[in-house]
């Protein structure tokens, strides 16, 4: 019905008037045999939309609506379709999930910090499996993916001890293997393949690599904690706003469900996680925290309205299904990629380093 209420509007579109409607009684098959019965909610065999018993008058619809009871048809109003959450997903799968990774986080940091290397360096190889896996489905695009896993692992291990030369010279390395790993599939897709692995190369693993770079110093936890508390203060900031109070689509064409309401809440949450926890965690000033957590809202939401142009692209809802109420690795990395980046920026100036 819905495809069938599409094209009729693309005719009134594209004509200015108003297509004729469909005949009262359903034409016969174009074999000649009888045609076959049609149910609401399906198009006929030339596209024509179905009329109901109840449109054309006669029926058990129309019996009933005329208040003549019908044998086998019950006379009950149905039941109204059950609306849809305003959250939009399973929230107490959700929740727990988020609780789990968290917990996971916060033990690994305050036991032996480096391990959060570690998770850095999992959740960059299942998003690339994801993202690769899309990317090959839906749009027949190839990433290469054993030099992408590959230098993706040395981007965020050489960050560990040499910083942004090691992580920068991990990227190139793995650019150049990319391009000589595709020469054997020939010049048909080259171009795209290429490109489509490059990306993921720089949008995985080399932002990845600058949370770890916040790990190496000796106030490196305090330096990740900020860094993560900022993120989650945001998108919980912006999704409690949003679905209490969400009203004006902030980009309808891109998410229509980010909204102005919602942008705010993320900044209120931002700014007051970025207060405290630079002050308190890294001893540094009150309106630094404030800079870095404006900072952190902005570059967390344009990391998920990347993601979601990216998916609109793909045609997909989400990357995965590995993390139930959330979607896949790819889709809770949306906001804490381009936020590792600009944490490590700031931080680096803010707090000089231990």
């Amino acid at each position: 019905m819905a495809q069938v209420s599409e094209e009729r509007e693309n005719r009134v579109d594209a004509t200015g008037e108003e297509p004729p409607a469909a005949s009262g009684t359903p034409g016969p098959a174009e074999d000649g045999a009888p045609a076959a019965p049609e149910f609401p909610g399906t198009a006929g065999a030339a596209g024509r939309t179905p009329v109901t018993p109840a449109a054309s008058g006669t029926g058990p619809a129309a019996a009933s609506e005329q208040g003549v009871p019908t044998p086998g048809v019950s006379t009950e109003p149905a039941p109204e379709a059950k609306k849809a959450s305003k959250a939009g997903r399973n929230l107490p799968a959700a929740i727990g999930v988020g609780l789990l990774l968290g917990a996971a986080i916060i033990v690994s940091l305050l036991t032996v910090r480096f391990i959060f290397i570690g998770i850095i360096a999992i959740a960059i190889a299942v998003g690339t499996f994801e993202f690769a896996g899309v990317l090959r489905r839906v749009a027949d695009t190839r990433v290469a993916m054993i030099p992408v896993l590959v230098g993706g692992q040395a981007m965020i291990w050489l960050a560990w001890p040499f910083g942004r030369e090691g992580a920068l010279t991990a990227f190139v390395l793995t650019v150049l293997a990319c391009l000589i790993w595709r020469l054997p599939g020939g010049a048909k897709g080259y171009l795209r393949d290429i490109s489509a692995s490059t990306f993921a190369a720089a949008y995985l693993p080399l932002f990845g690599a600058f949370a770890a770079m916040l790990v190496p110093p000796s106030d490196g936890v305090g330096r990740v904690l900020t860094f993560l508390i900022g993120v989650v203060a945001s998108d919980t900031g912006g999704y409690i706003a949003g679905v209490l109070g969400g009203k004006h689509p902030m980009a309808p064409t891109i998410s229509p469900k980010k909204t102005w309401e919602g942008f705010g809440g993320s900044l209120v949450g931002g700014v007051v996680a970025g207060a405290l926890t630079l002050s308190l965690l890294l001893d540094g000033h009150v309106w630094q925290g404030v800079i870095f957590g404006v900072a952190i809202v902005l570059t967390a939401t344009l990391g998920d309205l990347v993601e979601s142009l990216i998916k609109r692209d793909l045609g997909v809802k989400d990357m995965g299904t590995l993390l139930p109420g959330h979607g896949g690795i790819m889709d809770r990395l949306d906001s804490l990629l381009p936020s590792a980046v600009v944490s490590w920026l700031l931080l680096s100036a803010f707090v000089p380093l231990g």
